[in-house]
This record gives C-alpha cells, sequence and structure tokens, in this order.
C-alpha cells in the first residue's frame, strides 16, 4: 500500500496546539497528525510530557520512553513556562494562528495559567477547542486524579470482564485513555467541519468516564430496559456476560480455541461429536439459561483434539471461530502483513524506531510518517523564527483554501 502524500491528506494545513500529557490527549493529537494536521506540543522546559519518562519496560531510545514515542511521533515540541511573559506571549502567537487546542489536565489548572476556553475564545472566537477531564468539569469527582485505571473502576468495566468467580477484572490495555483521545479527535473533526459550514467554534469536551460509559453502551442500554438486573458473567469461559453459549475461549489438546457463534447447538455437538446435550436442542433459550452446563460439556470435548483440528471441522460448517494468537503469532500472519502496519521512524541521532502506523485508509492509500516524536523543545528555534518572520499567521482565515497556503510555506 502506498503513503498518502502530506498535501492529500485532509488536515492538511490544520494547525493544533497541544498542552495535554501522557496519554488521552496526546493520543487525540497523533489522530489528527496521522490526517495530515500541524502538531506542536507545548511542553515544561527542562520536564516537558511526564509521558517522556512514563517506562512500560525497561526499554529507552533517546532518553524517551517508548510510550512516548508511540503516542507522539509526526509531531513538534516547544517549551514554554507559562509564568513567564515572554514564554506566554509566545504561545498566545501560537494560539492565534491556530485552528485546535487540546488540553487534559484536571478542571480548573489551564484556567488558572489562563489559557482556558474561555481566555482563548475571548481572542479567537472560532477557535475549536478540545479538553478531556476525568470524570467532568463538575460533580463530587471533578478533582480526583483522571487515571485510567481508577476510570475503569469506577465505570462498572471490571464486573463484565472475566467469569463469574473472578474478582473484578480490569482491561490491559489503557482503554480510558484511548476510547476518550479517540472520542476527542472525533469530535474537534465534526467541529472542524461545523467550522467550515457555520463559521463558529467549538468547546468539545469528554472525560476518561463518559468514555468508558460509552464504551458500554451497548449492555448499559439492555441493563436500562431489563428491570436494572446487574450483569452475570458466565462461570465457565467468561467472555461476555450477555452473550449465552459456546461464546467463550476454550482449551484445547495443543492451544486455545476462540468460539464465538454457531447456527444452531444441534449443529455445532454434532461437529464435536458431543451427544450429552441433545436434550436441549429443542430448548431456545438454552443457550443462555443452560449457558455454563453446555459449556462445561463442550470443554471437555474440545480438550481432546487440537486447535488445527477443530478449526478444519468447525470452519466450513459456518461455525464463528479463531485460534488464539500472541504477539508473534499475529504478527507472522499474512494478514498482518499484507495491512503493511510496521512503520519505521527517525529521530536525529537516535537509531530507527520500529512503530505502527494509524489505522486508516483513505482512497487505498496509508497514513505513514517517518517523522519521530520530538525531542524536547526541539522546535523552539524555527517557530520562533516563524513568527518573528511574519510566515506564522495571526489568525485564522475563513477562506481554508487560504489558510492551507500559508500552512505550505512553513514545512
Amino acid at each position: 500500500m502506498n503513503a498518502m502524500p502530506q498535501d492529500k491528506r485532509p488536515l492538511d494545513g490544520i494547525v493544533v496546539v497541544d498542552f495535554s500529557q501522557f496519554l488521552s490527549g496526546p493520543l487525540c493529537s497523533l489522530k489528527l497528525a496521522d490526517l495530515g494536521a500541524r502538531v506542536i506540543k507545548v511542553e515544561r522546559p527542562g520536564i516537558g510530557d511526564l509521558c517522556r519518562k512514563l517506562y512500560l519496560s525497561d526499554t529507552e531510545i533517546d532518553g524517551d520512553s517508548t510510550l512516548f514515542h508511540a503516542i507522539n511521533r509526526n509531531k513538534e515540541s516547544v517549551t514554554a513556562d507559562l509564568r513567564d511573559p515572554t514564554d506566554r506571549d509566545r504561545v498566545w502567537q501560537l494560539i492565534k494562528g491556530a485552528d485546535v487546542v487540546i488540553q487534559n489536565f484536571r478542571p480548573g489548572v489551564i484556567e488558572r495559567q489562563g489559557f482556558g476556553y474561555g481566555d482563548v475564545c475571548a481572542i479567537r472566537p472560532d477557535i475549536i477547542y478540545g479538553s478531556i477531564s476525568g470524570y467532568g468539569e463538575d460533580g463530587p469527582w471533578k478533582d480526583l486524579p483522571g487515571q485510567d485505571l481508577l476510570a475503569q473502576a469506577r465505570s462498572g468495566l471490571l464486573w463484565l470482564t472475566g467469569s463469574a468467580g473472578d474478582p473484578p477484572m480490569p482491561m490491559g490495555l489503557a482503554v480510558a485513555d484511548m476510547l476518550a483521545g479517540n472520542t476527542l479527535a472525533q469530535g474537534i473533526l465534526a467541529a472542524l467541519v461545523g467550522r467550515l459550514r457555520q463559521g463558529n467554534g467549538a468547546h468539545v469536551q469528554t472525560s476518561l468516564f463518559e468514555a468508558m460509559i460509552d464504551f458500554q453502551f451497548e449492555v448499559l442500554t439492555t441493563h436500562l430496559n431489563d428491570g436494572g438486573r446487574l450483569p452475570e458473567r458466565s462461570a465457565v469461559n467468561g467472555a461476555h456476560a450477555y452473550l449465552g453459549a459456546p461464546y467463550g475461549v476454550y482449551q484445547t489438546a495443543d492451544s486455545h480455541l476462540a468460539l464465538a457463534m454457531t447456527p444452531s447447538l444441534q449443529v455445532l455437538c454434532d461437529l464435536l461429536d458431543v451427544t450429552g446435550l441433545s436434550p436441549l436442542y429443542d430448548d431456545s433459550a438454552a443457550m443462555m439459561t443452560k449457558r455454563d452446563h453446555i459449556k462445561t460439556v463442550l470443554s471437555a470435548q474440545l480438550k481432546t483434539k487440537t486447535t488445527a483440528h477443530w478449526l478444519a471441522r468447525l470452519q466450513p460448517a459456518d461455525i464463528w471461530c479463531s485460534e488464539v494468537m500472541d504477539w508473534r503469532g499475529m504478527m507472522a500472519s499474512d494478514a498482518f502483513k499484507r495491512l503493511n502496519f510496521e512503520q519505521a521512524l527517525s529521530r536525529a541521532g537516535a537509531p530507527s524506531l520500529r512503530s505502527l502506523r494509524g489505522p486508516l485508509r483513505l482512497n487505498g492509500q496509508v497514513l505513514t510518517s517517518s517523522r519521530a516524536a520530538p525531542m524536547l523543545g526541539q522546535d523552539n528555534a524555527q517557530i520562533s523564527d516563524e513568527i518573528a518572520s511574519g510566515l506564522w499567521p495571526t489568525e485564522v482565515s475563513s477562506n481554508q483554501g487560504s489558510r492551507a497556503t500559508a500552512s505550505d510555506q512553513l514545512q
């Protein structure tokens, strides 16, 4: 797959000033950067985004964590002490020429710095201002730490994963941060379209808590309409509290098999050579009401043969199933290789970093970039020169075409 050129990307010419740190806000700006926006991180001198030192392992690349590299590639960095008048003036110059501002501090923090939505909107009424909080801007939780595990814990999600006898189980990813970042990116894109059509700016807001609630909207809708019953996880091979047998992951003779859907219990039992469940064939509710019993019987049989054996029997019969892969197996698959998901990033003086592209394809082209995450303040001089020389726009024109021309001069 060919990479889409920068000048063909839909957000080419859009400038984002990003105050955010850690994962949720930077993930949002990463999505915008992949789509062509110019993203400028505003970081504290000498410290920068705290994510630079938030290590997921003992791996460090050129002084920064792999996490920082993963979510801040394809961006620029300027440093600013927001207590210093000169630095504050430079940040205001950036904002005056930007389309989007992003922040994810606790409620009240950016406002005390003088760069809240009200402050920015007073100077730039058409700004698209994106905010992520932990639990919203008011209410009893507004000042609590907006951290991923804590947002998962308060959302009810931990009672959906695992089996009935398991303790509350968080997901193995920073899912609240990731979903909030993607949600904010979606809102910002909609607001940019709205400004193009209507001429007005917008304050786009979400929170980790709202993202987690939305993540569960399907099952919460059931909960709201079935008398408020709490979800009941299956006691055997739990995978989804609201789906009946055979839904789950089963041990086989050599590995594991994920088993999702079947045309009927009888079809599945015939293929597995299971006879003990025949009294349930005509019970339309059995897949849920007898879920654990069915799964127990299926589990015993699936252990007798290899995963490859069962796939060869089940897949041709339209039984929805899959081998369970680890990362090595997934990345070795032809399906992964055909997507050209890996990309190489480079930063001056640093070894090449292997990373992943964004998941979108536009007109058959992928959104790759070789630009690695910036070193702290590496773009100070360039951006200061652009402001001093007049290349940096002082306001966003309603004519987006003229704005794109100005941005082209900055590349």
